[in-house]
């Protein structure tokens, strides 16, 4: 009977536990599919530090290449150094990696030549439906005559560094104390060699590579998870921390005092200072959660904000039509036209390195501009009738006066000192809600009264 995939290949991903959701069997079936579906006569290939990722992708590899794709392995990487080498390189890629997700998950992202995403919409439908059709039989021998491809190696993390280092001016910044919490994860990998020759004195938290997360899960968007970088600063007396998830494509930071700073600033921040190398002019992506200094700065700046649905396919679908410069999103994800379009958090950190080293203040002063109203941050609530709690909500506010109701992702509402947005989860029976206000009293008002219609 064929295999029912439907758990394990995601809106913009594969992703589930192994060997019990799928194996090396499936993954060479993976590789195969991804070749017959994207056409390409070459890909590239690399994997995260999780102890099932080095056979996973070697049988991918081994499914591309017996249909005559010739396949480039670049080993132990982060995501967006993955991307890095598609881009450069041209290729369709694949990275092995379930980015935060406990030791026994793992997963892969796809992407076409130039880390153009493949999602649901882009081909990863395609994929599904032929590895489900395939699994009890195998694929289909290729077309008579077909050589098998060639499999290689190459070292892509020097260029990587190179290519990140071209894209922001660092060579005027006065010397920096950082600490880097990689979290077991790909940064230990890939940290060392983008800060090299940077005058910076770098303390390394857990850069030790290990897939089972022995310190703290690799996702530090969850406050316990940034405890120890805050209090390493602290201790340390740095300029600023820097957390990176477990495949190091997302990056949080921690000032001098060793509280986190929101990535709706670091977003702003970074926008102000994509745009000054633009000539003052260009468009910048932001998702509906972002705070609405986003807009503001961008405004501010010569640019022209554009608003989005949460999530990378949206932001990356949006950069490519609009010709955006630069993306950010609310969950530490920050997209660069010139990295392909594709998410970097090494790249935002270096922004925030070159920012906080071109001049005297601390950082805490530097994003102070930037962060300029009071944020719930996303408050889950377990709901099992989302739809008819969605529906109290937006009765209850809609009728108000002075309040501006959408539904381009989930439920925003938005009046003049205050918004709040509700989306349900697609994978858990949540509703999230985020809200922002002018200040810290009208926050908390508007928080509760919208958690009571939520929770009732």
């Amino acid at each position: 009977m064929a295999a029912d995939l439907s758990n394990i290949v995601k809106a913009y991903d594969v992703r589930g536990v192994v060997p019990d959701e799928w194996d090396e069997h499936l993954a060479e079936l993976f590789g195969a599919a991804f070749v017959e579906v994207t056409g390409a006569p070459a890909i590239v290939i690399g994997h995260d530090m999780r102890p099932s990722s080095p056979g996973l992708s070697a049988a991918f590899a081994r499914g591309a290449a017996a249909r005559g794709v010739d396949v480039t392995l670049i080993g132990l990487c982060s995501t967006d150094q993955l991307y890095y080498a598609s881009g450069s390189m041209n290729l369709p890629g694949a990275m092995f990696t379930a980015s935060h997700n406990p030791a026994r998950y793992n997963g892969i992202k796809l992407c076409r030549a130039g880390a153009a995403p493949v999602g649901q919409d882009t081909g990863l439908s395609q994929i599904r439906e032929l590895v489900e059709k395939w699994s009890d039989d195998g694929a289909p021998a290729p077309a008579a005559g077909t050589a098998p491809g060639t499999i290689t190696e190459q070292d892509s993390l020097h260029g990587y560094a190179a290519h990140l280092k071209g894209l922001v001016d660092l060579t005027g910044i006065r010397p920096l104390k950082v600490v880097v919490d990689a979290g077991n994860g790909m940064g230990g990998h890939t940290v060392p060699t983008v800060f090299e020759g940077l005058p910076l004195d770098l303390v390394p938290m857990y850069f030790e590579l290990d897939g089972t997360f022995p310190n703290h899960e690799a996702n530090p968007l969850d406050p316990k998870n940034i405890v120890d970088l805050q209090a390493r600063v602290l201790s340390e007396g740095a300029d600023l921390g820097i957390a990176f998830d477990g495949d190091a494509d997302r990056c949080f930071i921690v000032d001098e005092r060793g509280q986190g700073v929101s990535p709706s600033a670091i977003t702003a921040l970074v926008a102000a200072r994509e745009l000054a190398r633009n000539g003052g002019t260009g468009t910048v992506i932001h998702n509906l959660i972002t705070s609405w200094s986003v807009p503001e700065v961008v405004r501010e700046n010569g640019g022209t904000p554009v608003r989005t649905r949460v999530g990378h396919s949206f932001i990356k679908e949006e950069m490519a039509k609009t010709g955006a410069i630069f993306g950010g999103e609310h969950s530490a994800h920050y997209y660069f036209k010139d990295f392909w379009n594709a998410d970097t958090g090494m790249l935002a950190a270096l922004h925030v390195l070159a920012a906080l080293g071109g001049q005297d203040g601390p950082l805490s002063g530097l994003v102070s501009s930037y962060d300029r109203y009071a944020g719930s941050g996303e408050i889950n609530s377990t709901v099992a009738d989302q739809a008819g709690r969605l529906a109290a909500v937006k009765e209850t506010y809609g009728a108000r006066d002075g309040v501006t109701v959408d539904e381009l992702d989930g439920l925003t509402v938005t009046a003049e000192d205050w918004w709040f947005n509700v989306r349900a989860s697609n994978t858990e029976p949540l509703l999230r809600l985020n809200v922002e206000a002018s200040d810290a009293e009208t926050l908390a008002e508007v928080r509760d009264e919208v958690l009571a219609l939520i929770r009732a």
